[in-house]
């Protein structure tokens, strides 16, 4: 998903006039893609966090099937102790398995925030009516050119409140479309169960 975002924000890059209504509305496309890029972002946030919730309890559990084996070894079980190296054996995989999964992840949301942050950097120049896209390189005393333009870009995104806002604001409107969809469901599913 965010590969498409991030393709569709470069496009735009591409057919920035120089200036404008049709580049306002280029920039302002350039708005909507970074808005979609931050809660993608989001996503893999609540992702990362899942990710690391589970491996804490597939941990947990590990740990309690080795006191188990260890308890059962101990009063000479074998039938539990074999049950338990079993389990141990599952749950091992799986930790090990979520470790992984977490370890991408984390490189993948590490990744993405630096896409975001120049994305948000060539919107903050597109926005003050510099060239997009010269990001890379240096200027005066090694500053880059986006920090330079990002200097006049301020006023025009002190908008980045504005952009947070409007960011916020599709975030809860999103929440509550699932939660009233949720409720719908059911609701649908409580009538079907009164047969009404």
């Amino acid at each position: 998903m965010f590969d498409d975002v991030r393709e569709a924000f470069r496009d735009l890059l591409r057919r920035t006039p120089p200036s404008g209504d049709a580049r306002r509305s280029v920039v302002a496309q350039m708005r909507e893609t970074l808005v979609q890029a931050r809660m993608g972002l989001d996503d893999l946030r609540k992702g990362v966090v899942e990710t690391r919730a589970r491996l804490t309890r597939e941990q947990s559990e590990l740990e309690t099937v080795r006191r188990r084996k260890q308890l059962a070894a101990s009063i000479n079980d074998a039938q539990t102790v074999a049950i338990a190296e079993r389990y141990e054996k599952q749950h091992a995989e799986r930790a090990a398995l979520l470790e992984r999964k977490l370890e991408t992840q984390e490189a993948e949301l590490a990744m993405v925030e630096r896409e975001v942050s120049e994305m948000n950097t060539e919107f903050k120049l597109a926005a003050a009516g510099a060239t997009p896209g010269v990001s890379a390189g240096t200027g005066r005393s090694g500053e880059s050119p986006a920090g330079a333009a990002a200097g006049g870009a301020d006023d025009v995104l002190d908008d980045q409140a504005g952009l947070n806002a409007e960011i916020d604001g599709l975030e809860r409107a999103r929440r509550r479309a699932d939660a009233e969809s949720a409720a719908d469901e059911k609701l649908a599913a409580l009538k079907r169960r009164m047969g009404k």
